[in-house]
């Protein structure tokens, strides 16, 4: 019954090639600022995320004040997304996504590593 409803809901998702997954970077990074984003739309912070040396430090908009702080964010690893086009949300250049999931009360719990690894890894 298990294997039968997995197949049903495979068969509801945009399948992608291994290709397309293989273009996407997501990294890992150290969020090192948070502030309010009072100009969003929708309660938001700012955050720069330091990827190491590579790839420097990224500014991202974030949806999640009701799950975070500023300052529970401040040295926190994050996966985000590190080569989708700039964005412009309101006067911020975004210049990745910070990636999360929707928890049951539709806040965002943010997407982590389980531990320490370096600045700029990507997801293998």
């Amino acid at each position: 019954m298990l294997a039968r409803i997995a197949s049903a809901g495979a068969a509801r998702m945009n399948e992608i090639s291994w290709a397309d997954f293989e273009r996407v970077e997501l990294r890992v990074g150290r969020v090192v600022d948070a502030r309010p984003f009072p100009e969003a739309r929708k309660p938001a912070y700012v955050l720069h995320v330091d990827f190491g040396p590579q790839l420097g430090i990224r500014k991202s908009s974030a949806q999640i004040t009701r799950r975070y702080t500023p300052e529970s964010l401040v040295g926190r690893l994050v996966v985000a997304v590190v080569n989708f086009p700039r964005k412009q949300i309101g006067p911020l250049m975004s210049e990745c996504l910070v990636t999360g999931f929707h928890d049951a009360a539709g806040d965002v719990v943010l997407c982590v590593p389980d531990g320490e690894v370096p600045l700029g890894t990507r997801l293998a």
